[in-house]
């Protein structure tokens, strides 16, 4: 399948969105115009996990800036490692569509090994000592491997809360797989490879082209990222859009009970069935509930976000933009938690000499 026609298929896939529906390209104006230009000319195609974020232009911009600065952008640290982030995250949030992605694209890039142990969510079967214990890092569960640098750390770091924030929406909006459901069974290994082949990343462009979608706001941005760098200029910009886009849709108290249950929670999956939130909620309003259980479940178990969860949230909002933008709040809040407690200081060396990174 030449690569033109496999940009065609991933588009129609844009159909494949649920809760809301995806701007197409056709019709895209004004900002959302200008982030699907750059998600194509950087990020090679128009992937659905961008495209979902259309109704809401400024989440849209903020979600494309978290992903193109942290992943895509040219840095310090390899591609590869970077992916080996990505994908040890997306394992470890149960995300099998970004699993699925950045396990292609990491062994487009040289390493189906790798790829295949994290697709498989088998960390340990990794044989290279450091992507072992990077992919270990990602999950939350080891430091660092020995020899990576303060910059590198910082960019891991920034990958790892990019999909802590999109995993979230992904599971929320997409299914399980990026392939169209009308790709059959018998096809499905093939059509994986091709579009492995299509993920395989070019030359990185330059760091800091998207800061221009969103306005400077003068804050300092994460812990993780180095006070005037790129990355922190990024991050404040994209924290700050999804911030207000949280603040028009869901109440003060709805907003820091999310905070809070984040700031109590382990990073652990929260068990089976849905009881859980139950005792948090019951402190809310009748009429906030829904919206606020929405909120609950994106943030710390979004696998348990069904449709029944999110026609409750909408009765009182039955608009895109409401949706995505409450969607993407939660996710962001999580994100910002859970990528705030990653360690950035590298395992001791051991004599044995560690990986640069």
């Amino acid at each position: 399948m030449a690569p033109g026609l496999v940009r065609v298929a991933l588009r129609r896939t844009l159909k494949d969105v649920k809760h809301v529906e995806a701007t197409a390209p056709r019709r895209a104006r004004g900002l959302v115009r200008a982030v699907y230009r750059q998600v194509e000319r950087d990020f090679g195609m128009l992937a659905p996990p961008m495209a979902l974020h259309s109704p809401s232009p400024p989440v849209l911009a903020a979600a494309w800036l978290v992903l193109r600065e942290s992943l895509v952008a040219a840095g310090v640290s390899s591609r590869a490692d970077r992916e080996v982030v990505a994908a040890a995250v997306s394992a470890a949030n149960d995300c099998p569509y970004c699993v699925e992605v950045h396990a292609m694209a990491l062994g487009s890039l040289g390493e189906p090994a790798a790829a295949a142990a994290l697709a498989a969510d088998q960390p340990d079967a990794i044989t290279d000592p450091g992507t072992r214990e990077l992919a270990a890092w990602a999950r939350g569960e080891g430091p660092l491997p020995p020899g990576v640098t303060g910059p590198a750390a910082a960019e891991f770091a920034a990958v790892a809360t990019a999909f802590h924030y999109l995993n979230r929406v992904v599971s929320v909006f997409l299914g399980d797989s990026p392939l169209p459901d009308q790709v059959p069974a018998s096809a499905r290994g093939t059509a994986k490879a091709v579009l492995g082949h299509f993920l395989r990343p070019g030359a990185p462009p330059p760091a800091g082209q998207a800061l221009e979608l969103l306005p400077a706001t003068g804050a300092d941005g994460p812990g993780w990222a180095a006070p005037g760098s790129t990355l922190a200029d990024a991050f404040a910009r994209a924290g700050a859009a999804f911030e207000a886009a949280g603040g028009g849709v869901l109440p003060p108290r709805v907003r820091d009970l999310v905070r809070r249950e984040l700031k109590d929670w382990d990073g652990r999956p929260p068990g089976l069935g849905r009881s859980w939130a139950d005792g948090p909620l019951a402190e809310l309003p009748a009429a906030e509930r829904p919206a606020a259980r929405l909120a609950l479940l994106v943030a710390k178990a979004p696998y348990q976000v069904d449709d029944l969860v999110v026609a409750a949230a909408r009765r009182d909002r039955d608009d895109d933009r409401g949706l995505i933008e409450l969607v993407s709040w939660a996710a962001h809040a999580a994100a910002e938690e859970l990528g705030a407690r990653l360690s950035l200081r590298p395992r001791e060396e051991d004599g044995s000499g560690g990986r640069g990174r």
